[in-house]
């Protein structure tokens, strides 16, 4: 199996397993089904976070207003008393304005925050140097967690208007948006390997030839975005390692030419007495008044 490194940028994305006979056509989504899989693994897990700290989503319309206006417009959170929390919630007031602040008990904090730590395990970018190859299997079983953790803390369910239901039911909408931006569709989708676009009438095997087992830098692009930039000859961490053996040569340098010209003289290598006195055997002697 070939093994692609994808990129997004210069930032490593996943390692995945491939065929050499794999179609282009059917590599391509597949890489973009993973990365758009990764994203919403991310945004969920990000959302879930201020879940276990700040309860529910509010209405849009009661969303960032003082507890005076919503109490002067007469407005009311008809899921606050319909999505409790198990085991009761804690008052935490979100400063921003955007959940209802009634937030899951201690316990059911940690049900949240656990599994999130396990389902960003599952697909963080630390798995490229681990060499684990990531697949869709894993970015379904991450999302399954998520979801299992909200429904044992929120078995009542969450407000149709929540971003984590909505990323659960796939109905997310990341129009205007940084997220959205990030986002690839599997139709829309181009791989770039050593500055070539990867035709999709081809196989893989047509670019990298019959070795099964060699790794390839892939990066993913939009269609229409044009060739992405080339990888650096060094990395950062080479450059970072480079620069800081000049400066040490330079200080170096700069201790030569201040010392004098004939400071090598008090050197014990530059004595010419020195073997004569050891054969004599009064080396190191110390003459000291009685």
């Amino acid at each position: 199996m070939v093994r692609l490194h994808v990129k997004r940028g210069d930032e490593s994305q996943f390692l995945l397993e491939a065929a050499g006979s794999a179609r282009l056509a059917d590599l391509a989504p597949l890489v973009a089904r993973i990365y758009n899989g990764r994203l919403k693994v991310q945004r969920l897990c990000s959302e879930m976070q201020e879940l276990a700290e700040h309860g529910v989503f509010l209405p849009y319309n009661m969303q960032g207003l003082t507890d005076e206006q919503i109490e002067e417009l007469k407005l009311k959170d008809e899921w606050a008393e319909k999505c409790v929390p198990s085991g009761g919630s804690v008052f935490k007031k979100d400063e921003i304005g955007r959940r209802n602040g009634h937030a899951p008990n201690e316990k059911m904090q940690q049900v949240i925050k656990k599994t999130i730590e396990e389902a960003k395990a599952l697909i963080s970018r630390k798995q490229v140097q681990a060499g684990v190859c990531v697949n869709m299997e894993m970015v379904k079983d991450a999302l399954d967690q998520l979801r299992g953790a909200v429904m044992i803390v929120y078995p009542m369910g969450l407000p149709p208007h929540d971003p984590v239901r909505m990323e659960f039911e796939d109905k997310e909408d990341l129009s205007g948006t940084h997220a959205g931006l990030e986002v690839i569709g599997e139709s829309e989708a181009q791989l770039w390997w050593a500055g070539k676009e990867l035709k999709e009438t081809k196989l893989l095997s047509d670019y990298i030839g019959k070795n099964e087992k060699t790794t390839i830098i892939v990066k993913i692009q939009k269609k229409g975005q044009g060739a992405p930039g080339r990888e650096p000859l060094i990395s950062h961490e080479e450059q970072k390692q480079m620069m800081l053996y000049y400066y040490r040569k330079q200080e170096e340098l700069k201790k030569l030419e201040e010392d004098d010209d004939d400071s090598f003289l008090n050197a014990e290598w530059a004595d010419n007495h020195a073997l004569k006195r050891q054969f004599h055997g009064v080396k190191d002697i110390k003459w000291r008044p009685r």
